[in-house]
């Protein structure tokens, strides 16, 4: 790998495919769903260290406070780096990693919650990725988010200067702000800084280079939006993946707890708080979603 120059290991990399989400909005089983796909290729997970392993991408390297990062934060060194650090850990279907196949070319599948908002800086660096933005019931989206932080499982930051105590998932612009608020205050400032960016980044882009879904029709008629994202994506829905989305999907790696169409009413009292104004920004979800 190390003998592959710049240049090289840039052109390997053809339109990856970035799915970007809010935390705790399914992205994990769509990511595990289309990983099945032959023609994609994964690092198996999240890539919270191949981006943060990068001294100026850290939370609390210069001109970085938060997850979020932007084009300017893209120089050449750290776009060759990243590049590298995919390269040397991505897979395919199979299990066969780039040193040990005979590939000139790889369609990278990647996803990570904080890349919603990230997508000004993997332009830069991937400038032929595409996006598949996922969206979900801000009710639903809020009160899993606020259950991840009580399950102290999704600790992003165990030592965050200016919080009181670690913090769980997505690290957005203006989080000092929410110290001494609430919960639930907390957990739909994750939710709306998350789907804000995205739809402000796509925007940006050409509409041919981004496609939504909906969670709820993912898990309703999962082979027919997984059969949508691979024209979309212009990758086989080969016969694996066919039979993957042919009922129901299996339970992603990252359940919390049994799917159920009703879990939220557990925070309904707190979400009561927020709901009139997420309002807006859902209905705005929703407009975009159907250009």
């Amino acid at each position: 790998m190390a003998r592959l120059s710049r240049r090289k290991i840039a052109a390997i990399f053809d339109r990856p495919v970035f799915i970007v989400a809010a935390p705790r909005s399914g992205s994990t089983l769509l990511f595990e769903t289309m990983s099945r796909c032959e023609a994609l290729w994964t690092i198996g997970g999240e890539a919270h260290e191949l981006f943060e392993g990068i001294p100026g991408l850290k939370v609390g390297s210069p001109g970085v406070d938060s997850n979020r990062l932007e084009s300017f934060n893209a120089n050449e060194d750290t776009g060759d780096l990243l590049r590298a650090r995919f390269l040397e850990v991505v897979h395919n279907r199979s299990g066969r990693v780039f040193a040990d196949s005979k590939s000139s070319k790889i369609r990278l599948l990647e996803k990570t919650p904080k890349n919603s908002l990230r997508i000004s800086f993997l332009n830069a660096v991937f400038p032929d990725a595409l996006f598949i933005y996922l969206y979900r019931d801000a009710r639903a989206n809020v009160s899993s988010i606020m259950e991840a932080w009580r399950g102290g499982g999704w600790v992003t930051y165990r030592n965050l200067p200016g919080w009181d105590g670690p913090w769980s998932l997505l690290l957005p612009p203006g989080w000092r702000k929410m110290k001494g608020q609430s919960l639930v205050q907390v957990a739909a400032f994750q939710w709306a800084s998350a789907n804000r960016h995205i739809i402000g980044d796509l925007q940006k882009l050409h509409d041919s280079r981004w496609a939504s879904v909906d969670y709820a029709d993912l898990v309703a008629n999962p082979s027919k939006e997984i059969e949508r994202l691979c024209r979309f994506a212009s990758i086989p829905f080969d016969p694996v993946l066919k039979k993957h989305t042919d009922g129901v999907l299996p339970l992603s790696q990252y359940t919390q707890t049994l799917p159920s169409a009703d879990k939220w009413k557990k925070n309904a009292a707190d979400l009561e708080k927020v709901m009139h104004d997420l309002a807006g920004l859902e209905a705005e979800i929703k407009s975009f979603a159907d250009q």
